[in-house]
């Protein structure tokens, strides 16, 4: 018969077991990319939204900026993250 403080402690790895193995999947999400040649003939197409989510310094201190990104703060994505068309192609670029 198991004691009270090893059923807790089963329990417990259970719980993380289970959490850490949804989170685990959870993450593994499959991401398309797009080459650059491919995103090049693309710009332009108002259906294409290219959102460069480098951060502040990143971003300010680079010379290299693809015309007609919109930069986003990559920690606050519940602000931004409804401000483009549900049918627009979303691109998003950081290095």
């Amino acid at each position: 018969m198991f004691t009270y403080q090893l059923k807790i402690r089963l329990l417990t790895v259970l719980i993380l077991f289970f959490f850490f193995g949804v989170v685990g999947m959870a993450t593994e999400v499959d991401v398309p990319r797009i080459s650059k040649e491919t995103l090049k003939s693309e710009l332009g197409n108002p259906r294409v939204v290219v959102i460069d989510v480098r951060t502040m310094g990143d971003w300010q201190s680079s010379q290299w900026k693809i015309q007609g990104a919109v930069r986003e703060d990559p920690g606050d994505v519940e602000t931004w993250q409804n401000k483009y068309a549900k049918d627009s192609k979303i691109v998003l670029y950081c290095t």
